[in-house]
């Protein structure tokens, strides 16, 4: 179901959570739930995910994470803004039993608009106590959906790996 490089991604951002003693929530607009899927694909997983939030609707937004519908109108659902909305939102539903938090929103396609293309993603993480949230922007090819999603999947396991590394 999961490249081998999404796998082998989602196994050592596994191994980092055990060893740091960090639990994972998820909140995740174009991919989905597939980063929180192919964390569970894995044995042992149960260690370090917590929850995932699937939103892929302003109301959604504003229903399951709290973020102000008003928010999404001005910067769009596909920003930076919500990204970091996203992702500081999930840790806030999850305290005390989620230390970091992983936030992808973007068009995966195939349509887009000039300002919002297909392949534009914004991924958001943040590990409580060690920094602020770290945003990342992506202009992945549009080749296609899958292809996108599967990127922007990859990207967020590497950003969160990056952040735990640090």
């Amino acid at each position: 179901m999961f490249s081998e490089p999404i796998l082998k991604a989602a196994q050592l951002l596994m191994e980092r959570c055990v060893e740091r003693n960090v639990r994972l929530v998820f909140a995740e607009s174009c991919t989905g739930g597939l980063i929180a899927a192919a964390m569970t694909a894995l044995p042992g997983s149960s260690r370090v995910v917590d929850r995932g939030f699937v939103v892929y609707s302003y109301e959604s937004k504003e229903q399951e994470l709290g973020i102000p519908r008003s928010l999404s109108e001005q910067h769009g659902a596909v920003s930076e803004p919500i990204a970091i909305a996203m992702v500081e939102a999930a840790l806030k539903r999850a305290a005390g039993c989620a230390q970091l938090g992983i936030a992808v929103t973007g068009v995966a396609g195939p349509d887009g608009t000039p300002e919002r293309p297909p392949g534009l993603v914004h991924i958001a993480v943040h590990w409580l106590g060690h920094g602020s949230v770290v945003h990342r922007k992506y202009e992945f090819p549009p080749s296609n959906r899958d292809g996108v999603r599967a990127a922007t999947v990859l990207a967020a396991l590497e950003l969160a790996l990056e952040c735990l590394d640090r």
